[in-house]
């Protein structure tokens, strides 16, 4: 008698406390050990995640893959946002924290940069420090739903947001450089993660020449890091997507300040088929760090 009063009282306080027998024990089957993850040589699905990088047990430079079910067995979380300007209103997004990720697969949080590689080549970089401040999330289903039921994306021609998208539960900025303000990183057609060193990856965009350390520059940095990094590149680092590496950049910068200001704000009005997100918000002091940082890229004569 006294097992079963005991055993009634346990069911009637999970009730209240709103979480039921059954959902306490899928949270308890999701809590699986780190050595559950078993990541493959070979694609077998298109739903597998792609991973690379520095990967702790794997050759330098190798891809594994990790199925879909796999993830599902690391410990979830859900909430409903309402923030994600990859949705047309509130949705309920549940997945796996990078971090929870990371440590899955025995990756050193401490300077390492998470990179997402999308179908487009785009390309999204989550510093050490960005991980920490807005724990962003690998969806795994959207409103409960797995990828081939997902919404669709005005950008995305005739398909979902999948394979996995990333997110956040709420993302709050936590900085603001002139008139940039800390952004959030919401990649969709995720097909790729890669660990990095994250040194190594903003070496290859860190501003050099006798004008580095100026603050101009700096801000410009900072800036760029944040927003061009994810379609432009320089040195194998950096997304792809918009074909106009950092060099590029930088000559537009020299040859036409005024031109290029015109078209980070609004790119569309430049040239219609142009895929790049405006930035109004940029003002003059703004978009003369962006030239400046930028300028830094150019022959040493042209500096």
């Amino acid at each position: 008698m006294r097992k079963t009063w005991l055993f009634r009282v346990v069911i009637i306080g999970l009730c209240l406390a709103g979480v039921s027998f059954l959902e306490r024990e899928a949270v308890a089957a999701n809590s699986t050990s780190e050595s559950s993850l078993k990541p493959r040589a070979h694609r077998q699905s298109p739903l597998d995640l792609e991973i690379g990088g520095e990967l702790p047990g794997f050759p330098a430079g190798s891809a594994r893959y990790i199925a879909r079910e796999e993830l599902l067995k690391l410990p979830q979380v859900r909430y409903a946002v309402d923030d994600d300007a990859n949705f047309a209103g509130k949705a309920e997004i549940s997945g796996v924290l990078l971090t929870e990720l990371m440590k899955a697969l025995a990756v050193p949080q401490a300077g390492t940069m998470v990179v997402a590689i999308c179908l487009d080549q785009y390309r999204t970089h989550f510093s050490e420090e960005y991980m920490g401040a807005h724990e962003p999330i690998l969806v795994l289903k959207i409103n409960e739903l797995p990828p081939a039921n997902w919404p669709t994306n005005a950008e995305v021609q005739g398909g979902a947001m999948g394979p996995f998208l990333i997110s956040h539960a709420k993302f709050t900025p936590r900085f603001k450089i002139l008139a940039h303000e800390d952004e959030s990183q919401i990649p969709w057609g995720v097909v790729r993660l890669e660990f990095r060193k994250e040194a190594a990856v903003l070496e290859a965009i860190a501003p050099r020449g006798a004008h580095a350390n100026e603050a101009s520059v700096k801000n410009g940095y900072r800036i760029a890091q944040q927003n061009c990094f994810r379609c432009h590149d320089n040195k194998g680092e950096g997304g792809t997507k918009a074909g106009r590496p950092w060099q590029v950049l930088a000559a537009w910068a020299e040859a036409s300040p005024a031109r290029f200001a015109a078209y980070v704000r609004n790119p569309q009005a430049v040239n219609a088929k142009s895929q790049m997100s405006p930035s109004p918000q940029y003002d003059d002091e703004t978009m003369q760090a962006l030239i400046e940082y930028f300028k830094t890229f150019l022959p040493e004569r042209k500096r």
